[in-house]
């Protein structure tokens, strides 16, 4: 009986090993099985049950998609398995983050493809501009539909055109990665946060203005500023006039506190003769936000959201009021009709201020509304209609909030999240959702329905320090400005206008 299980033994071990194909490699090991080949496969019994099986069942078999291993990758390209190694002391690791990245990047070289392409697909079955025409004409639609479908096709059909950023100091072109970008109210200046390579940061505006023949030129403002500090927050501040100031909260270093200073537009630009205007610091520690407000019964004053803290700050007098929240305050954002601010916290919690009221117990009572998002808010966005709320968290979760019954009304779905500080941009005069994904795609939605009318790939490959930064704005550049996309990515800046026929500057000065 010995000897006989031995014999087993061998030939298992003969078959085991003419089953399991190995090939070395001078960069390291690696393992291959076939998926398709009978005689492949991680268990030789397994194999040998295959072959008893009959013709019809071995072929359908090969057809369907090979089943998961655990410790193994099967590329279907190969059609072999792969053995995942661990960690990243080999010189070639395979590793499942990088098989990840990998297929990432597949899928978005093909999407850029398909973006670039005369015929893409419709935002919704059967919608075009022929039809939405013809519709207009029988009185089959509204003019407040007809205009909000015709934006939602003249986005589709949009196209990416790099921008040549014009600058005073043409020898040094910029090659800092863009980390934030806010544009003002009308469009014409967007306020800019470049990462520099030694470490800190520099800011600076840009102006935008559309040219005659239907093109959109940018210029860098001659004064950049620089600081060896992180930029968490920026805001525009209406101090003298519209979006005279821009309200920026500074993080801490070493013994250097946090701070969040006031600074006039005017002190970007040397071609301005006049005084920069009011100019000012506050000592205020590290803020995760911040938000001016519009309403005149809080003229001139400005929160920050804080490490479980809320300070309103009265810029002119300096005067703070303190609201203790239990939690960081991440998102913020003020009511216009009303001196109230709405507030998203890292524990999903939204609440609202009203600055009318004088308590500020530890019962909370001054909270005089409150309701809870699944995860962190990222960002808070009030609609014309003050009685909605949009916010977004760390879960990719997106909710119109009706906030009279603080009960979410619409969601929002596609939009990814994990772990990143991501704003919201509402347009509502089009009726568009805007949001860039942790996966670095830019999505619009329909604000009305909440339908996805386009996902728009990122230029450049996905990574932490490639999430683009966006605008939106049907007249970007000012009133004679021209609608589309704004998107900085890295060091580089594009635009998507409405226009197909759109031609770049240097384009169209050379036709003339």
């Amino acid at each position: 009986m010995k000897r006989s299980w031995r014999g087993r033994g061998k030939r298992y071990i003969h078959h085991h090993r003419d089953d399991w194909r190995r090939r070395d490699h001078s960069t390291g090991r690696s393992q291959e099985y076939g998926w398709n080949d009978p005689t492949a496969g991680p268990s030789s019994r397994a194999a040998e049950h295959s072959r008893d099986q009959d013709t019809d069942a071995s072929s359908s078999r090969a057809t369907t998609a090979a089943p998961d291993l655990p410790g193994f990758y099967f590329d279907p390209e190969k059609n072999r398995y792969f053995r995942l190694l661990p960690g990243h002391n080999n010189c070639n690791p395979l590793t499942k983050e990088m098989l990840e990245m990998k297929e990432q990047e597949k899928k978005r070289t093909k999407l850029l493809v398909e973006d670039e392409h005369p015929s893409k697909k419709a935002p919704r079955t059967g919608l075009n501009s022929a039809l939405l025409l013809q519709r207009r004409h029988l009185g089959m639609l509204p003019p407040s539909s007809y205009s909000r479908l015709v934006h939602e096709v003249k986005v589709s059909e949009m196209k990416r055109h790099k921008l040549e950023v014009q600058s005073s100091d043409s020898s040094s072109p910029n090659t800092d990665n863009f980390r934030l970008i806010v544009a003002d109210s009308a469009c014409e200046q967007v306020f800019t946060v470049n990462d520099v390579s030694h470490g800190g940061c520099k800011y600076g505006i840009m102006n935008f203005r559309g040219c005659r023949k239907g093109s959109l030129s940018v210029e860098m403002c001659d004064n950049l500023y620089f600081t060896n500090r992180k930029v968490n927050s920026v805001c525009w501040a209406s101090v003298t006039h519209s979006d005279s100031h821009v309200l920026l909260c500074l993080v801490g270093i070493s013994q250097t506190p946090g701070c969040v200073s006031l600074l006039p537009a005017s002190l970007f630009s040397n071609s301005n003769p006049d005084q920069p205007g009011m100019l000012c610091s506050f000592k205020i520690s590290t803020a995760w936000s911040c938000a001016w407000c519009l309403n005149p019964q809080a003229d001139k004053t400005f929160s920050t959201g804080l490490s479980r803290h809320v300070i309103v700050t009265d810029a002119v007098t300096g005067r703070r009021q303190m609201y203790s929240t239990g939690s960081d305050v991440l998102a913020q954002e003020f009511a216009l009709r009303a001196p109230v601010l709405f507030n998203g916290c890292r524990s999903g919690e939204i609440f609202s201020i009203d600055l009318r009221q004088r308590g500020r117990g530890r019962d909370h009572s001054w909270k005089t509304c409150r309701f809870y998002q699944d995860s962190a808010v990222t960002s808070v966005r009030l609609l014309q209609d003050e009685n909605y709320l949009l916010a977004a968290d760390m879960l990719g979760k997106i909710k119109l909030w009706d906030v009279r019954v603080k009960r979410s009304v619409k969601q929002y779905e596609g939009h990814h999240n994990e772990y990143a500080y991501l704003p919201l941009h509402v347009s509502e005069q089009e009726g568009l959702l805007l949001a860039v994904g942790q996966d670095c795609y830019t999505r619009l939605w329909s604000l009305r329905d909440g339908h996805l009318l386009r996902t728009i790939p990122s230029p450049h490959p996905a990574g932490k320090d490639s999430i683009p930064n966006v605008v939106f704005s049907s007249q970007l550049g000012g009133r004679r400005g021209l609608p589309g996309l704004l998107m900085a990515v890295r060091h580089d800046l594009y635009y998507y206008p409405y226009n197909s026929d759109y031609q770049d500057r240097t384009a169209s000065e050379g036709q003339g």
